[in-house]
């Protein structure tokens, strides 16, 4: 695409040619009209001077003196030495009532007969000139009086008159480009200055910008490239976060997995190597478990701030999910318990982070569970909300320990776990909305219970314990 001055000045002067073009031809209609009737009433009015002096009272001898000195004096006429070029352009002639010519200059065009008509006309001579020419009968004495004026003497003043304001408006526009290129050149600078500005920054730098004095149409500009490099920071803390956190939570799965490895290496027995296998595949699974979970923390941060505006059935949703998890429970030696008896709520929430809420969740109240416990799940709602809660019998909490349950990598009580479930739940309520929270229960075990804003609800309230 090219640069913006060159577009902003191509408009601009293609306008102004194209202006020019109208007024010029506006100028020659309008030269062409008043040079007409100026030109006109010259010769009415000439022919009226000839009409007077033809009455002047004299005897017949002193009229034909008079014509005869006119005709004389007009043969003597010399224009390019002292008269004027045009001379040649004008003429009059005078004819008797009988059609003899009485008077005519020397350049009188060649007709083959008198004019009849009386007022102005065209007219071709013998020789194919074109004329302007005005014709006037004296009622008094009968004779015709014809002034005339050749077209191309009207045609060169035109042209004159539009070439004198014809180049003087060609150049003016012209120095009106150079003086607009240079112009737009200064607009434009603030803009050149943010450009040069960008290029002279570190790939590395995410800083915003605050570039001053700033016009005001560039502010906008400037708004979204510091939201965009905000963005961009986010996301690579996110990554950088990640990265940080797979790594300080692999160490130790790593270098338990060795052990493990150099057990089974060394055994001495059978017994030993069946002992060091078991507990290698299980620190293999809860290593497997842990990479879960960072993938799954990596994929919901970049959602956080993502609206969700979707709806979906909550007890299909969880029924399907429950589906799939009822294998696992069951090779754990674990009951599920689901009352759907209500289980048709439509929530404001996306199926795909609800069925990560449920499994953690699950997965939690399975790790806590005595061998044949119960883990029941059901859904009810209330004041605009819909409660998703999952309930077990195990242990239940320590009060000691409610605050920290849904920090990062915080696992009180189970050794196996990697602290991540109950932070990814958190992280899904908020994105929705809604909140989380544990609760011991009476019979014993613990209750969680996720709260999603219902479809027509515009309540949301803070995720707390």
């Amino acid at each position: 695409m090219s640069s913006i001055r060159r577009r902003t000045l191509t408009l601009i002067i293609g306008l102004m040619l194209a202006g020019l073009a109208v007024l010029s031809v506006f100028n020659l209609h309008d030269s062409n009209h008043e040079i007409a009737e100026v030109y006109d009433a010259q010769l009415a009015q000439n022919a009226r001077l000839l009409q007077g002096v033809m009455r002047m009272p004299m005897t017949g001898q002193a009229h034909r003196d008079l014509y005869q000195q006119f005709n004389e004096a007009l043969a003597e006429a010399v224009p390019r030495v002292d008269g004027h070029p045009y001379e040649s352009k004008i003429a009059f002639q005078i004819w008797s009532p009988e059609g003899a010519v009485l008077v005519h200059t020397a350049s009188a065009p060649s007709l083959s007969a008198p004019p009849t008509q009386s007022g102005f006309s065209d007219i071709t001579d013998l020789k194919g000139r074109q004329w302007r020419a005005f014709m006037l009968e004296d009622k008094q004495s009968g004779v015709r009086i014809w002034v005339g004026e050749r077209n191309d003497v009207r045609a060169d003043l035109v042209g004159r008159i539009v070439r004198h304001t014809l180049w003087p408006n060609v150049l003016g526009s012209l120095i009106l480009a150079a003086m607009v290129w240079v112009a737009i050149g200064w607009g434009l600078k603030p803009l050149a200055n943010m450009a040069a500005t960008l290029r002279s920054r570190h790939s590395g730098s995410l800083e915003p910008l605050q570039l001053t004095p700033l016009p005001s149409e560039l502010e906008p500009m400037q708004a979204a490239l510091n939201r965009m490099l905000g963005q961009i920071q986010e996301a690579l803390g996110r990554e950088r976060r990640f990265i940080a956190d797979a790594a300080h939570e692999m160490r130790t799965p790593l270098a338990v997995l060795r052990v493990h490895a150099q057990n089974l290496q060394e055994a001495g027995t059978e017994q030993q190597r069946r002992e060091s296998l078991a507990f290698l595949i299980a620190g293999v699974d809860r290593t497997s478990r842990l990479v879960n979970q960072l993938l799954t923390m990596a994929r919901l941060e970049p959602k956080a701030m993502a609206p969700v505006s979707q709806h979906i059935d909550l007890g299909k949703t969880v029924r399907n999910s429950l589906v799939t998890l009822t294998p696992w429970l069951l090779s754990k030696r674990l009951e599920l318990d689901f009352d759907d008896s209500q289980s048709h709520f439509s929530v404001v929430a996306d199926a795909a982070s609800i069925d990560i809420a449920l499994n953690n969740l699950i997965t939690n109240a399975a790790n806590f569970s005595p061998e044949h416990g119960v883990i029941s799940v059901r859904l009810s709602q209330s004041e605009g909300f819909c409660h998703l809660i999952v309930e077990d019998q195990g242990p239940g909490i320590d009060e000691e320990h409610r605050a920290r349950l849904f920090e990062r990598f915080y696992s009180a009580g189970n050794p196996e776990g990697a602290g991540l479930g109950l932070n990814i739940v958190h992280a899904i309520s908020t994105r929705l909305g809604g909140r989380i929270t544990l609760a011991n229960r009476e019979e014993g075990g613990l209750r969680a219970t996720l709260s999603i804003p219902m479809k027509g609800s515009d309540r949301h309230i803070d995720s707390n314990l």
